[in-house]
């Protein structure tokens, strides 16, 4: 087993990273999210981002090799080109991006959040971005909730990946995530009761693996447990609509992810756009998230109709005009 570690950074002295090299650590990974300010903001830790590269050079000096992981959002995305070159100069071998996701508290600032529509811009940045990293020697490496078969799939997986292209989420598949207290749950970034498996303490991780519905709930559920858009498209037996963490935070419930390359672009060929809109706010739980609906409309500001996908309705509600219903598909309770 290869031992690595992914930190904020902020209390990684070289004493530290001296004794963690020492007890067999091999990789650590420095969460850098942005250039300096956005980074700092972000955070709320000033002089943390100086910290960030401070603790990288100290592991580096101890002997592990260095990365870094950066989220991506309305603050850092246009910063990912002058922080490659940092990262680069640092010494950091792999580079991992992931976008910002609507729980803890990035759920109260939906204003950091990309809008689906964006990911049209964003995706041509991170064809440059791949290009820059191959030339310094730093390999790009996807968050799960980044990327879906569009035209940069294959960059963009082509490290991860035998054919290239995203095959769904990996919780409860290829990877779990165990709480300070003993609870497994199928993935790192996802928390409450309706992921908690059980406790390692009672049942043994076997029995959970093998047999927990909420670790299982990934491995055993088929297309039919999908809805709105990703219900119908094209690639959904082998993406199952994206990332959990990123969908169920979002909206309540896995199944349905705007934050889609392919989905953009086919709402763009249709003349369409979504967006996302907060219709609750989140509570003080560790992993907490609000809700949010998609509102999908023309490009064309003011056009009509509307369309929404949310919490309440199970696939789509379209509406026209000052919100006369035009269309109930299927509405049920999630």
């Amino acid at each position: 087993m290869s031992c690595s570690l992914t930190t904020g950074g902020l209390g990684l002295t070289q004493t530290r990273a001296d004794a963690l090299v020492e007890a067999g650590l091999q990789l650590v990974s420095v969460s850098i999210d942005g250039l300096e300010a956005s980074h700092d903001a972000l955070r709320g830790t000033p002089g943390g981002w100086r910290r960030c590269f401070e603790a990288l050079a100290h592991c580096r000096e101890a002997g592990a090799r260095i990365a870094a992981n950066t989220q991506i959002n309305r603050l850092s995305w246009r910063e990912l080109l002058p922080l490659c070159e940092l990262l680069a100069d640092a010494g950091a071998e792999v580079w991992q991006m992931f976008l910002t996701m609507p729980h803890g508290n990035a759920a109260d600032h939906p204003e950091l959040l990309l809008q689906p529509f964006e990911l049209l811009e964003l995706f041509p940045a991170l064809d440059r971005v791949i290009a820059r990293c191959a030339a310094r020697r730093m390999r790009f490496w996807p968050g799960n909730n980044l990327g879906y078969f569009g035209p940069l799939e294959g960059k963009l997986r082509r490290l991860q990946q035998e054919d290239g292209h995203y095959k769904g989420c990996s919780a409860g598949r290829t990877g779990l995530g165990i709480e300070a207290d003993g609870t497994i749950k199928s993935c790192p970034s996802v928390g409450g009761a309706v992921n908690a498996g059980g406790n390692w303490r009672d049942h043994g991780l076997r029995a959970l693996w093998e047999r927990a519905p909420e670790i299982r709930y990934v491995e055993d559920r088929g297309v039919d447990s999908l809805w709105g858009y990703c219900r119908d498209c094209y690639y959904a037996e082998t993406c199952m609509g994206g990332c959990t963490a990123m969908s169920e935070p979002l909206l309540g419930r896995p199944g349905n992810n705007p934050y889609c390359h392919h989905r953009a672009l086919e709402m763009d060929r249709m003349g369409l756009r979504e967006r996302v809109e907060q219709v609750a706010g989140a509570d003080d739980e560790a992993f907490a998230h609000g809700l949010f609906q998609i509102v999908r409309e023309p490009k064309v500001a003011g056009a009509l109709p509307v369309t929404i996908e949310g919490p309440r309705t199970g696939r789509e509600v379209a509406f026209f005009g000052a919100g006369t219903p035009l269309e109930r598909a299927g509405e049920t309770e999630p």
